[in-house]
């Protein structure tokens, strides 16, 4: 294409054509520059916002004294009353607190979802607390700020736990303490978990890994010490 101007030759009408095409595929390559970081940021933002969270009470406790915390565990005991007494959870090194739906299949992900919505689900076959068998309980680790809100994401750090750390559940008005033994990174596939095990009662958490993918399941197995 040849753009002719009055007293100009045909080479200037090129270079023209040649700095709009720059410019626009400039303001192309800015706008999807400006909206990758965008997505990026909501996508990545209740990562950021649960780790800053830990940190934050992490550096509280190491501050605090000894009656300090005492009146903190008033306090986690004050919202524990606020949990279901039929079923829930308290992870306290997270501050991760949730009603527990039982028996939710695991395979029917309508069905998980919609409990997700609620609190932790607990996977139909398993043991309950007291029962000497394996309790399963998963949730998600959710991808973006939309699904944070609308399925329950109480288990976005289950990574930061540790041998040792401890696990209150409540069923039937009664509290378990579970102390934790082992963490675990298994396939998306493996069912195995979810079998149980045949031997002492044990504590299965489990939700995805890394966060907000669906790639590799995080298990944090605890067993029970009262």
């Amino acid at each position: 294409m040849i753009i002719y101007e009055a007293g100009k030759s045909p080479q200037n009408g090129f270079v023209k054509v040649r700095n709009l095409k720059r410019k626009f595929l400039e303001i192309i390559a800015s706008s999807l520059i400006t909206f990758s970081i965008v997505s990026l940021s909501f996508y990545f933002s209740p990562i950021l916002k649960e780790e800053i969270k830990f940190w934050n009470v992490k550096e509280e406790n190491t501050r605090l004294g000894f009656g300090d915390l005492i009146v903190k565990m008033d306090a986690f005991e004050a919202l524990d009353n606020e949990l279901d007494p039929y079923f829930s959870i308290h992870i306290p090194k997270i501050e991760a607190r949730a009603n527990v739906i039982p028996n939710i299949d695991p395979g029917n992900s309508d069905e998980y979802l919609e409990a997700l919505k609620r609190g932790v689900a607990h996977a139909r076959g398993t043991g309950f607390p007291g029962q000497g068998n394996s309790v399963y309980l998963f949730s998600h680790s959710t991808n973006s700020s939309l699904n944070f809100s609308e399925y329950n994401a109480v288990f976005y750090l289950l990574r930061k736990l540790e041998t040792k750390d401890k696990i209150y559940v409540y069923f039937l008005n009664k509290k378990y303490v579970y102390e934790v033994v082992d963490i675990v990174v298994a396939d998306a596939n493996d069912t195995s978990w979810l079998e149980n095990s045949g031997q002492d009662e044990r504590l299965i958490l489990q939700t995805c890994d890394p966060p907000g993918t669906s790639f590799k399941r995080l298990l944090v197995i605890a067993r029970p010490i009262n």
